[in-house]
């Protein structure tokens, strides 16, 4: 420690480079702002149905603390829950968490270009029911016939300019059997 010599009250000052490493620690407020974020990443979790929470990789106690939290009718008692599993969540890796919550909510890049491969899939099926055979080689599980019918029934609500159940429909089946992640290649 030196003294400053314009120190007005002539103590020493410490420079940057006597500090500690041990000072430079996170500040208070910073430390309630991570706290904060994980307990929003909480809050995220428990808006989530059982099978969604399923298809991210959750520690056990903090998905038993969620599954709680849903089970629970009282506002304060849900109150406290979401605390516990803010302070659950400080152990757990959020990373993975919060991948995994990207991913149900197609903002990965790649949940969104599987989306895109499964719609371009849809329109050329619509297009042309040679399509089916396509289908059958990615997906050899893949019902046809019920694939076929949903297609007849999507072209005529086309024709009568009904709501588009059936087209919606496709698009749920397919991307039921692509739910093991799995990329099919189809040409755009």
């Amino acid at each position: 420690m030196i003294a400053a010599p314009d120190s007005p009250s002539g103590r020493p000052v410490k420079h940057e480079d006597e500090i500690p490493a041990e000072d430079h620690r996170p500040s208070k407020t910073r430390v309630k702002e991570a706290m904060q974020e994980l307990q929003d990443l909480g809050a995220a979790l428990v808006e989530l149905s059982s099978g969604q929470l399923k298809r991210i990789d959750l520690p056990e106690d903090i998905l038993a603390a969620v599954l709680d939290w849903q089970r629970f009718n009282k506002h304060e008692a849900r109150r406290r829950q979401l605390q516990y599993i803010g302070k659950l969540m400080r152990n757990a890796d959020p990373e993975p968490i919060r991948a995994g919550l990207a991913l149900l909510r197609g903002e990965s890049a790649a949940e969104t270009a599987r989306l895109h491969r499964l719609e371009r899939l849809r329109t050329r099926l619509l297009e042309d029911e040679a399509t089916l055979s396509e289908i059958a080689g990615l997906w050899p599980g893949a019902d046809l016939t019920h694939l076929r019918q949903l297609r007849r029934n999507a072209l005529k609500e086309q024709e009568a300019a009904r709501p588009p159940k059936s087209f919606r429909a496709i698009f749920q089946a397919l991307k039921e059997l692509d739910q093991d992640d799995r990329v099919p290649d189809t040409p755009a």
